[in-house]
């Protein structure tokens, strides 16, 4: 763990944290937030308004009430507007975050003491930009994603409009200096460039020739190809410097001790699975059912997450809507079905935890490397099957490539209760699973080399306060 030495103290930089909308991009620059406290920098998170959703609120709320020596800037965001290409509520409010930026400027240039540096959010990163000229201030993007989805994000603008290059029709795509790509590993969505999903890509790529780094929540034992890349292949342009800070350790969540967690207390090591596809995205009552049963058939015991819809503000129906009665009644010795907001990082610390079904977000994808867990990768959208790649590679986790992404078809529980099977059996894979944590708790504990690198830029910005 990075050591604590308080905050504030003269001739520190005062850092703006500026994520966008979703959990999965607030919460490493919460982390990053307070890695930054603990070196005694001044620290003001930036927020919109109103958030997506509820989870962004509360932890917004709780970590500044546990850090109250954060600064906080709130800004209106204007109504999100309708787009022909997605109704995503997240990518909208990318989008109406982007548009809302002349709001922000007046905020930030009244803060005391003035600001050091501006660390931004990738899809926000070009509207930040202006601010940062505007006020004289070095900008940093913190980028949410693997290291290797993003080298597939930097290269787009070079072959994005050319079908020889960059097609759905193809088997796979070359990027010089990467491992070729398969193309089912690719969100469909990035294949059409006026998908907003593609054009935020495409934006705030643009910008990356002014910004003074790029801080990745990696290490280079994890991925040394993609980070290799980044930082030496020609093509990118003028590129900066790619900055590995991960796997950002996550910060004291405090609290009461939660059910789950005293429920697993009870359990034996490395028995349980671990079930959970993340904040975003619920999947169908058809998949539900399957995955239930196939947790009902199986030997292990299991602690399920569950979530109804994509934005918990409309996630109203009840466990028992979700999962039956007769279900929770047939498993409630060895099994938990929870709910809501969970402390995944504490569950997946807890010695009882064995193996994790995950969308492969990249946020469980840290949090399991950090803990030496084996991940059966299920991804739903996104840079999950990119990022599921990565955790193949690393050894510490298994895939079905047939099951496709979430949805695309309806997987059956014989099939699902198969995989699990091999995630808890596989000694191999646990063996594997232990060294990436080892690896990985090297980078991110004090003295690490994800340390070192946050201690250089903080020494260039007090250089830059000097000048």
């Amino acid at each position: 763990m990075f050591s604590s030495k308080g905050s504030g103290t003269p001739n520190q930089p005062h850092i703006a944290v500026f994520p966008c909308a979703g959990i999965g991009h607030l919460t490493p620059f919460l982390r990053l937030a307070s890695i930054l406290l603990s070196q005694n920098c001044e620290v003001t998170l930036i927020t919109a308004k109103p958030t997506v959703s509820l989870s962004e609120s509360m932890n917004i709320s709780f970590f500044l009430s546990t850090h109250p020596e954060v600064k906080h800037v709130e800004f209106q965001v204007l109504p999100s507007e309708p787009h022909n290409s997605t109704d995503d509520p997240f990518f909208l409010q990318f989008e109406a975050v982007r548009r809302s930026m002349h709001l922000l400027l007046p905020l930030l240039s009244d803060l005391s003491p003035p600001l050091s540096a501006i660390f931004s959010d990738f899809v926000v990163a070009s509207a930040v930009h202006q601010i940062a000229a505007d006020l004289g201030l070095p900008q940093y993007i913190l980028i949410t994603t693997s290291a290797t989805f993003f080298s597939l994000m930097a290269y787009l603008p070079n072959m994005i409009y050319d079908p020889a290059k960059f097609s759905s029709l193809l088997a796979e795509v070359e990027i010089p200096g990467l491992t070729p790509v398969p193309v089912s590993s690719i969100p469909p969505p990035m294949f059409t460039p006026n998908h907003l999903f593609t054009s935020i890509i495409l934006t705030n790529i643009r910008a990356f020739q002014e910004v003074k780094g790029i801080l990745m929540n990696t290490f280079h034992w994890f991925e040394p190809e993609a980070l290799s890349f980044l930082n030496n292949y020609k093509a990118l342009g003028s590129f900066p410097p790619v900055l590995p800070v991960g796997p950002l350790v996550p910060y004291e969540l405090g609290g009461e001790q939660s059910q789950y967690l005293e429920w697993l207390d009870n359990q034996p090591t490395e028995s349980v699975v671990y079930v959970s596809f993340g904040s975003r995205t619920s999947i169908s009552k058809e998949q539900m059912i399957e995955l239930g049963d196939a947790l009902d058939r199986s030997e292990y015991r299991f602690l399920w997450v569950i979530k109804g819809r994509k934005v918990d503000y409309d996630d109203k129906e009840s466990l028992e809507d979700l999962v039956s009665h007769s279900f929770l009644e047939r498993t409630k010795n060895r099994g938990m079905v929870v709910k809501g907001w969970v402390k995944q990082q504490e569950i997946l610390a807890h010695p009882a935890i064995g193996g994790f079904v995950s969308h492969c977000g990249w946020n469980s994808v840290t949090e399991a490397a950090q803990r030496g867990i084996p991940v059966l990768a299920w991804p739903l959208h996104g840079d999950q099957r990119v990022n599921a790649d990565v955790v193949e590679k690393a050894g510490f986790g298994t895939s079905e490539r047939s099951w496709g992404w979430m949805g695309q078809r309806l997987v059956k529980q014989d099939e699902i209760q198969r995989k699990i099977d091999e995630l808890m059996r596989d000694e191999k894979l646990r063996s594997r699973a232990k060294k990436v944590g080892e690896e990985g708790k090297k980078a991110g504990n004090t003295g690490g080399s994800s340390e070192k690198v946050i201690m250089e830029v903080i020494e260039l910005l007090k250089q830059n306060m000097t000048n």
